[in-house]
């Protein structure tokens, strides 16, 4: 059974664990020189910050999500875990929290990308660089939330 909660002190060295063997498992599209940058950036700031943890029955963490004022900043899950469900239960409490929660996806990971539309996950737009100005596109996903949506007239 998976536990959805909030990371501990000392959680944080477990989070790059997690970051590193998704990345490794997801984004061959990375230069190496990109990918250590990269690294770097996510080992001095992801063991500071709070997170989503997915744990199994013993508490160990499976899979992370950051999210920051409604948007998912991250989400990640042990490749030993992908397929299993960890992920939807990180994102399905993410939308309990948020229901128009957004998310940005690099573009060259496909299985992300078909991950959030299958989750329902909306096209918003493109931008042909990351955040830090690299030339890895990302597709803007905002959850479409549709028992919130005004109802069209009838008739």
């Amino acid at each position: 059974m998976i536990t959805i909660r909030t990371s501990r002190p000392g959680e944080g060295e477990r989070a790059v664990e997690i970051w590193r063997a998704a990345v490794d498992a997801t984004h061959d599209f990375l230069s190496p020189q990109d990918r250590q940058a990269i690294d770097e950036m996510v080992c001095s700031f992801l063991p500071q910050v709070p997170l989503w943890l997915a744990v199994d029955d013993s508490g160990y963490p499976l899979a992370f999500m950051l999210i920051d004022n409604g948007h998912m900043q991250a989400l990640f899950v042990d490749p030993a875990g992908r397929g299993t469900g960890i992920g939807a239960a990180l994102v399905r409490h993410g939308l309990a929290l948020y229901p128009n929660m957004t998310t940005d996806v690099n573009e060259q990971n496909a299985q992300a990308v078909g991950f959030y539309e299958k989750m329902g996950f909306k096209r918003t737009g493109r931008s042909p660089l990351d955040e830090q100005g690299r030339p890895y596109p990302l597709i803007h996903l905002e959850y479409q939330n549709w028992f919130a949506q005004p109802k069209p007239p009838r008739g």
